[in-house]
């Protein structure tokens, strides 16, 4: 009976020794992991904020793409924290990575389309093929953009309408951008009889370039035959405009060309088809 008391007292004493001992070697554990993720907790916000600075700072880089980059940068240190941390308790952390390259490679497969239109947005936000404010057309879709986000670009039609569309639409495509270029140029058609006075037609389009303010002196406006149609005489006034203005200039000279045409007697004839009978011999209309 007292060698059971004995044993039992030794067991006693060996698993508090043991406890003990793990209880000192846990804590230092618990302290270097709590200081560590304090730390890193801490340098991954100053990494975010120095990020952010550096390129807020860099010419040409939206700050979508500025926030975009520097919370990557935060989370990766997060995430490298997590997993130092947890080495501070023995845990086998080559498993951990490998789980998480994993986990990262079956999500990337699952949501392949979305990080096809992050990467599509990135290189929008990078190349800027168009900025917040223009008008831009593609074959699927045109308007003014509104907002360029890492997944879609928010577009307003010219009636109005809102538009999304997926980046990766937008990269893949053809896009004309009518707002990028200062000057644009415009070719106005006008076709005339072929019986009125070709000489006067084109000295009135040459005035009228010159009356109209907006029209640039430089490239200097042209007037020229273009072609000869089924029923007119293409006559052609080539010129350049700022392009905020060239919608308005467009259709004002439009209506002057009209209205200065009909006030000269220069006709803008419609399109005919002209039949000519004819003459059947004389022995065969008697027969």
């Amino acid at each position: 009976m007292e060698q059971q008391a004995n044993e039992l007292i030794v067991a006693t004493r060996a698993a508090l020794t043991q406890a003990s001992a793990l209880a000192v070697q846990y804590s230092f554990s618990i302290l270097g992991a709590i200081v560590l993720f304090v730390l890193g907790w801490f340098l991954s916000r100053l990494l975010h904020r120095w990020a952010l600075r550096g390129l807020s700072h860099v010419r040409g880089i939206d700050m979508t793409l500025a926030h975009f980059f520097a919370n990557i940068l935060r989370y990766g240190m997060l995430v490298l924290v997590f997993v130092t941390v947890l080495g501070q308790f023995g845990v086998q952390t080559a498993s951990i990575i490998a789980a998480l390259g994993a986990a990262g490679l079956a999500i990337g497969l699952a949501l392949q389309g979305t990080l096809q239109n992050i990467a599509a947005g990135i290189m929008l936000l990078v190349l800027r093929p168009f900025r917040v404010g223009e008008y831009i057309e593609t074959p699927e879709v045109s308007g003014t953009i509104v907002e360029i986000g890492l997944f879609a670009t928010e577009m307003r039609s010219l009636d109005g309408l809102y538009r999304l569309a997926p980046n990766s639409t937008l990269w893949n495509t053809p896009v004309t951008n009518y707002s990028r270029e200062r000057t644009r140029r415009h070719d106005l058609q006008v076709g005339i009889g072929y019986d009125d006075d070709l000489d006067l037609a084109v000295r009135t389009m040459e005035e009228l370039a010159v009356a109209e303010p907006r029209i640039l002196a430089e490239p200097k406006p042209s007037v020229f035959i273009d072609s000869l149609g089924d029923s007119a005489v293409v006559v052609t006034l080539r010129y350049w405009v700022d392009t905020p203005d060239w919608w308005a200039t467009t259709r004002e000279m439009i209506k002057r060309v009209k209205l200065t045409f009909d006030a000269r007697g220069i006709s803008i004839p419609f399109p005919q088809v002209t039949y000519h009978n004819a003459q059947q011999p004389a022995d065969l209309a008697a027969q």
